[in-house]
């Protein structure tokens, strides 16, 4: 049972929403190799208190885990999609904070406007660049070239949206789970950068990832960064100045990647 008093409306049902759709999004195929394990959601308090989830038990992480992750990440990246749009239907959160989805026909408006211009005008607001030498100029200079970046993605999927290595584990037959989700549509390559941003990931996920859908040479050219640079800024809002360096550095890697 996940609980919390002071609960936002609604955080606990978007999340029981996130963890449906992507045990409903999963391939449908049977056998572990194939199919995401996602805890079943029980119960979501009427006062929105608490989430009751099916309990799983954890087991011991190995290489297998990882290769089977990833491939069964890949197979629910490629599923197919009746909606065209990036985002979702409901706003939902990412950690603590509130993540607005609003639903968009393109890719590099939603990630300008829904992820990094909502994020970077919060850590502003509370003055974390302010004190870094055309810290702001920087981050302008790469909300200016977004755009142009991601111009070319045209098929959404549906990411967990929070794949770092602390929301998932290996049950005790050794199969990976996904929990903590903050789903919506987006670009695949999304839930990559996340998973490389604070590591906990073998070789083998990344392996048995590619075999299944391509990688973009554009994602180890900038995009990664691109993408990080939004958790990145999460970061700055949740922990502080502590993660303003890493976001800056995001962002002059990939505009020194497009020039």
């Amino acid at each position: 049972m996940k609980w919390r008093p002071d609960a936002p409306a609604g955080m606990y049902a978007a999340e029981a929403a996130g963890l449906r759709a992507l045990a409903r999004t999963s391939p449908s195929e049977p056998g572990p190799e194939t199919r995401l394990r996602i805890p079943e959601v029980l119960v979501v308090s009427d006062d929105n208190a608490w989430l009751l989830l099916e309990w799983v038990e954890r087991g011991d992480r190995s290489e297998k885990t990882d290769e089977t992750l990833g491939r069964q990440l890949a197979q629910l990246h490629g599923s197919s999609r009746t909606d065209a749009v990036f985002g979702w239907t409901h706003d939902n959160w990412i950690g603590s904070l509130p993540q607005r989805n609003q639903q968009n026909s393109s890719w590099s408006a939603f990630w300008r406007d829904e992820r990094i211009a909502i994020q970077l005008g919060r850590a502003r607001s509370n003055g974390y660049f302010a004190s870094v030498d055309d810290g702001g100029d920087r981050m302008d200079a790469l909300v200016e070239v977004l755009g142009s970046l991601l111009s070319d993605i045209h098929t959404p999927s549906l990411l967990h949206g929070d794949l770092w290595g602390g929301n998932t584990y290996a049950d005790s037959d050794g199969r990976p789970v996904l929990i903590d989700p903050a789903v919506y549509c987006g670009d695949a390559e999304v839930d990559l950068a996340m998973t490389e941003l604070f590591g906990g990931f073998g070789p083998g996920f990344y392996d048995a990832y590619s075999e299944v859908r391509a990688i973009s040479p554009a994602y180890q050219a900038y995009r990664r960064d691109l993408y990080q640079l939004y958790y990145l800024l999460v970061h700055v809002n949740l922990f502080g100045e502590g993660y303003v360096a890493d976001a800056l550095r995001a962002a002059d890697r990939v505009l020194s990647e497009v020039g």
